[in-house]
């Protein structure tokens, strides 16, 4: 048996090293997006098209919340469906990313208190197919994080029930005939 000899030992403990650091990364990127999908078993809303119906399911995540991926003005967010929320509160900080508008100031409360926040207008809000033009919102500054609060100025648009634990949207949509 020939020994190897130092330079071979050396190339190959650092190829050792870094398959490591290779099988690290990976399982880092797939440990987070795994709690994400726990967070947020809607990455992906589906939709179903029932006559002049649309429906989306959403499944509770583990704290009792309904979160999904939808879009405000063609951009991607992700929404927390709140039907203790008046309007769509935005974070301002995502407000400014998506380019709101601010309007009139207004003061809501939150679970921080009283706080002044600015009006404003959803242009387009997607989840799934289903889509809500010119939707009353809320830019508001104590909001922390990136999820937007999916609130009764969109909610009050569509059909909603809850079914263990999932919650069914509706939106009846006209025909249009040509």
């Amino acid at each position: 048996m020939t020994q190897a000899s130092p330079p071979d030992r050396r190339l190959g403990t650092v190829m050792m090293v870094l398959a490591w650091i290779a099988g690290l990364a990976v399982a880092a990127q797939w440990f987070s997006g795994f709690e994400e999908r726990r967070r947020n078993p809607n990455q992906t809303p589906v939709s179903m098209h029932i006559g002049s119906t649309i429906e989306v399911h959403l499944e509770r995540n583990r704290q009792g919340h309904y979160l999904t991926k939808g879009q405000i003005n063609g951009r991607p967010v992700t929404f927390l469906l709140d039907t203790g929320a008046t309007f769509v509160a935005v974070p301002a900080g995502l407000a400014e990313e998506l380019q709101l508008k601010r309007g009139r100031p207004i003061m809501v409360n939150t679970a921080n208190g009283l706080t002044e926040s600015w009006s404003t207008r959803i242009h387009t809000l997607q989840l799934g197919d289903i889509r809500l033009h010119d939707v009353s919102a809320g830019i508001v500054p104590g909001i922390v994080g990136e999820d937007i609060l999916l609130g009764m100025s969109a909610l009050k648009q569509l059909d909603f029930t809850q079914q263990g634990n999932e919650l069914i949207l509706r939106q009846h949509v006209e025909s249009k005939h040509e």
